[in-house]
């Protein structure tokens, strides 16, 4: 995990540093830059990387939910750290909605924030702090490196209503995934690539426990689901009210970036119904069968760099909106 690892670079076509980014409904050209803190703190990515190191070394497991506090962050409001914020007695905040109660990593960003603010106060802003952990998160599992261009400022509105009415669910079926996807300027092929992020991480029992009792009126589990991982899942997951069991989503290499989540979806042994959703459209169903031979990693490691670009990306606040936060967990 130290700083000897061999980097697998991903070989993408830079965005320009003017970036067509939808806000609302509007898009609007937004000014991220591969270098933006090159004068006024030259070391950030070296600084996040250091405690990055130290994190993962400590906790491998915490890589997973790293990523996905990246994605959650940015399918709400866009890339703005709203994700982060506390709610108030006045509000109810992103990371108090339902689909996001399970979220972790939030003192970690805390952590490298802090360590950005002794040495560059009130000049990194926390959404770029959180994509750059999202990148090391993986490059840190043996996944690909990708460049990070930043200057993303933060937000100051947070809304778990706005959370709970944008964020992918766990049970969506293709046409509402595409539909959310879309409307974040994501296609289906970014769709089925940033889906490979499940490599990473565990989910709770509550959040696939559908998929195995009573399903339907016709069907005890749902029968998309492999009959004999359905039985081994319900030896771990008691009932759809424990609120407490976690599964690896990419058994036997949940703490690994690499390709094996493409293996299971294949043998349709996704975790999510979303996971499974992916076999129901031909154009998805023959990426994931195409990476799950194996013979196509660099391939899907450029492509998720890609894709990650493109969500990186969303929605992003620049110039003098937002805030630069000086602790990410409230406005300043």
């Amino acid at each position: 995990m130290g700083r000897s690892m061999t980097i697998q670079y991903c070989a993408v076509l830079l965005l320009p540093v003017a970036l067509l980014v939808l806000a609302g409904s509007s898009p609007v050209v937004a000014q991220l830059e591969l270098g933006y803190y090159s004068k006024t703190c030259p070391n950030v990515e070296v600084i996040v990387r250091k405690e990055m190191e130290k994190i993962i070394s400590a906790a491998p497991s915490l890589a997973g939910p790293l990523l996905r506090l990246h994605f959650h962050d940015c399918f709400v409001r866009g890339c703005d750290a709203s994700v982060l914020l506390n709610s108030t007695a006045a509000n109810q905040a992103e990371r108090d909605a339902i689909p996001n109660r399970s979220l972790r990593g939030f003192g970690s960003v805390e952590r490298v924030k802090a360590k950005l603010e002794a040495a560059c106060p009130n000049t990194v802003s926390c959404a770029d702090v959180l994509t750059l952990m999202a990148r090391d998160a993986v490059v840190l599992t043996k996944g690909p490196f990708w460049p990070v261009a930043l200057g993303r400022r933060d937000g100051r509105v947070s809304s778990a209503n706005e959370a709970a009415d944008q964020l992918p669910p766990a049970y969506g079926d293709i046409p509402l995934l595409t539909k959310i996807f879309a409307s974040k300027g994501l296609d289906t092929k970014d769709l089925v690539v940033l889906s490979g992020g499940h490599t990473l991480g565990t989910a709770h029992c509550r959040s696939y426990a559908g998929r195995l009792y009573n399903f339907s009126s016709a069907y005890s589990s749902d029968p998309s689901l492999d009959s004999e991982y359905a039985d081994l899942l319900r030896t771990r997951c008691s009932s759809v009210d424990d609120k407490t069991t976690l599964t690896d989503m990419d058994p036997g290499s949940y703490k690994t970036f690499d390709t094996s989540y493409f293996r299971h979806v294949a043998k349709r042994r996704g975790l999510f119904q979303s996971d499974a959703a992916l076999l129901t459209d031909a154009a998805s169903r023959d990426y994931v069968q195409r990476i799950a031979t194996g013979k196509f990693d660099d391939v899907f490691f450029k492509e998720f760099c890609e894709s990650m670009i493109k969500m990186g990306n969303v929605g992003v606040i620049t110039g003098a909106d937002g805030e630069i936060r000086k602790e990410c967990y409230i406005v300043n």
